[in-house]
C-alpha cells in the first residue's frame, strides 16, 4: 500500500515538473523529446528502487542526460550499490550507467 502511494507521489511530482518546465530544454540536451525521455527514465528507475526491498530509494539520487544515468548517494552495502546499478541498467532507454554511489560502513 505504501509502495503504491510512493509510486503515485513520484508520478505526480514528475508530471508537475514536466508541466512547470514547459518546453524548456536544458543545456546538453538536443530536444524537448530527449528531456521527456530522460525524465521518464529517471521516474522508472526511482519507481523500481521504491519497489525493491534491496535498495533504499531515499538515499540514492538519479540524474539522466541523453540516456546516460548517474547514480549518486549512499548505500549500506556493496550489494545494495550493485543492485541499484543493475536495476538502472535494465530500464528501457538507458544507454549507460555511471555508478558513483558510496558505500557507508
Amino acid at each position: 500500500m505504501i509502495t503504491r502511494q510512493l509510486l503515485a507521489a513520484t508520478l505526480v511530482a514528475t508530471a508537475a515538473l514536466l508541466i512547470t518546465s514547459g518546453c524548456a530544454v536544458t543545456r546538453g540536451q538536443e530536444s524537448v523529446g530527449a528531456y521527456i525521455d530522460d525524465a521518464t527514465i529517471t521516474t522508472q528507475i526511482k519507481s523500481r528502487f521504491v519497489e525493491s526491498k534491496a535498495v533504499d530509494a531515499a538515499s540514492i539520487h538519479i540524474e539522466t542526460l541523453n540516456g546516460t544515468v548517474l547514480l549518486s548517494g549512499f548505500a549500506k552495502s556493496s550489494n545494495e550499490r550493485s543492485t541499484a546499478e543493475s536495476i538502472a541498467r535494465n530500464v528501457s532507454g538507458v544507454k549507460a550507467v555511471r555508478n558513483e554511489i558510496a558505500v557507508r560502513p
